[in-house]
């Protein structure tokens, strides 16, 4: 009993979220320390591709749970499918990537086995003969450090850019694909799925999100946003602002980086503008690498930025935008 690490594979209407592939480097990470095998699942209907899909990396199988019931995402469905695999298989820890999804199953699944489940874990240490994961805490300001007690299995959710997809480890060949027989009860379902919400045409997943250029309260203007835009255009990025500048209606709100908008960890992440409050730099600090453009060299973003350009915004950005088209044009 308590052999294996489970790592949860989330795809919606047949896409990958991105988050899936980092959870799956954590399990393998974890799974390494502790001398344990590591098995992924995939939930959904008509799911066997992405299943092969996951089956490259290095893993001693993928399990498929495969169900009608399953192809829309519903609290009840999931937590029934995961019950069933867990009672079955019984591993020692399941990890999850910490998306709007398993935020909003994770707790229910956990409370009905009765099982810790420790959230928007950044990372995790042997000591003791135990193992230690940290989540912050008051907006990143302190770190906690907890471990696990009692039964079989734990539960653990891992923050956005904490476990770098790109140290997945593939494996030498295929891992076998193998189907769990799920039992569903539609008359357990008491929720039916609708048409997804969205706020807006454009509405966006910045977590999603390869290069992000963000706006603060240095732009000053919101004519201003208007330059960057133009920057993230020349750099096929999203576009995303600190709170001041959505609360100002100058960006819509699901475009809002930080501690109460989204959390992003893209490859490179452009902060125009922004000082780098600690309520913004929660959303932002999983990103893989940061360029700070900012007139204030003291400005709190610099300590997290890779790369830091102190000057002013107005004369910094239609340079590099310059820079940036005559680059692609090479």
């Amino acid at each position: 009993m308590g052999d294996a690490i489970f790592a949860v594979m989330e795809q919606q209407d047949g896409k990958w979220n991105r988050m899936s592939w980092e959870a799956l480097a954590a399990a393998q990470q974890i799974g390494s320390q502790m001398s344990r095998p590591v098995e992924a699942l995939v939930i959904g209907a008509g799911v066997r591709g992405l299943a092969e899909e996951v089956a490259k990396s290095r893993a001693s199988c993928v399990r498929l749970l495969d169900d009608p019931l399953l192809e829309h995402y519903t609290p009840d469905a999931f937590c029934m499918a995961l019950q069933q695999v867990i009672a079955a298989e019984r591993p020692y820890l399941v990890v999850m990537p910490h998306t709007y999804q398993v935020r909003d199953f994770a707790p229910k699944l956990a409370a009905s086995l009765q099982r810790p489940l420790v959230s928007d874990c950044t990372c995790f240490r042997a000591e003791g003969g135990q193992f230690i994961f940290t989540r912050q805490l008051f907006q990143g300001r302190m770190n906690a450090d907890l471990s696990f007690e009692g039964q079989l299995p734990y539960f653990v959710t891992v923050q956005a850019g904490s476990f770098s997809a790109d140290r997945l480890i593939k494996g030498e060949g295929p891992a076998p694909v193998e189907h769990f027989p799920v039992r569903t009860e539609r008359v357990q379902v008491r929720t039916k799925p609708l048409e997804r919400f969205q706020e807006a045409k454009r509405t966006v997943d910045l977590s999603q999100a390869e290069i992000i250029v963000a706006a603060g309260r240095g732009i000053k203007e919101q004519e201003h946003l208007a330059l960057i835009q133009k920057l993230a255009q020349a750099l096929g990025a999203e576009v995303g602002g600190s709170r001041p500048i959505c609360d100002n209606g100058w960006l819509p709100m699901e475009r809002q980086i930080g501690s109460s908008g989204q959390t992003v960890a893209p490859k490179l992440y452009v902060a125009v503008g922004i000082s780098g409050a600690i309520q913004h730099l929660v959303g932002m600090k999983g990103s893989r690498t940061v360029v700070a453009i900012n007139k204030d060299p003291h400005a709190p973003i610099f300590e997290v930025a890779d790369y830091g350009i102190v000057g002013n915004l107005f004369d910094v950005v239609p340079a590099l935008i310059e820079e940036i088209e005559k680059a692609k044009t090479r």
